[in-house]
């Protein structure tokens, strides 16, 4: 499993020229984090709409022997998570890294794309303009806030596999209310995930930081956070 190494370097009293440094490194690690991330979400965002909008091509991904595509695209898409996410040294093995991460990519759009064709398009549009709006408005909170939000990984991923246990009861119940209480619940906890996510990208004060070289987990986490977040919105707008 991944760790989160300790920011310690305002306790230690570094000399000005190696802070000056370290600042330079996390900022150039932070451009790229978010330049995989656009690239990232413009793929997902293209293949969607194609999905979505494209009455032949989402004909065609809806017929029942095309259907195997998704499924096979969902599996690549789970093996590879659990890949990027648990084997450090593959994380941080160029190119390996990035090939699975474009491997991942295009195979989560191809899910995604095809939940949002099951959804009426104005409200597959709806729910990415507030997507967007939330996203925006918590990355600035998480780059300006003084409060430390790094320490509540545990408690975070408790919830998460809280959601995933309610998540495979709520189809036995058929209860609108229960899937509108963890469509809620899980769009208030990838908001709360992306704050996290976006703080331990930033080091500097905050008590745990992801390492300059894991560029390609923290693009991965963010992606998910607002793949998530849309999804959660998306299904509280049916």
């Amino acid at each position: 499993m991944r760790e989160f190494q300790k920011t310690e370097g305002s306790e230690l009293g570094e000399m000005n020229n190696f802070q000056f440094s370290e600042k330079t490194i996390r900022q150039a690690f932070i451009r790229k984090v978010y330049a995989i991330l656009l690239l990232q979400l413009l793929v997902t965002c293209s293949i969607s709409a194609l999905m979505t909008f494209h009455e032949d091509i989402k004909l065609f991904m809806h017929t029942s022997p095309h259907q195997i595509i998704v499924i096979v695209c969902a599996i690549i898409a789970f093996v590879l998570v659990i890949v990027l996410t648990c084997c450090n040294s593959v994380c941080r093995k160029h190119p390996t890294n990035l090939i699975f991460l474009i491997i991942f990519t295009l195979a989560e759009s191809v899910v995604v794309g095809f939940i949002c064709s099951l959804y009426d398009p104005k409200k597959v549009l709806l729910a990415a303009g507030i997507t967007a709006a939330i996203c925006l408005c918590l990355t600035i909170f998480a780059f300006q806030t003084k409060f430390d939000f790094t320490g509540f990984g545990p408690y975070l991923f408790i919830f998460l596999i809280a959601l995933v246990i309610l998540g495979f009861v709520v189809p036995f119940f058929r209860s609108e209310w229960l899937v509108t209480l963890v469509s809620a619940g899980g769009a208030v906890l990838f908001s709360f995930y992306i704050i996290y996510d976006t703080q331990l990208m930033l080091g500097g004060d905050h008590k745990y930081s992801i390492s300059p070289e894991e560029h390609i987990f923290a693009s991965l986490s963010l992606y998910l956070d607002i793949i998530n977040l849309f999804l959660y919105i998306l299904r509280l707008l049916r």
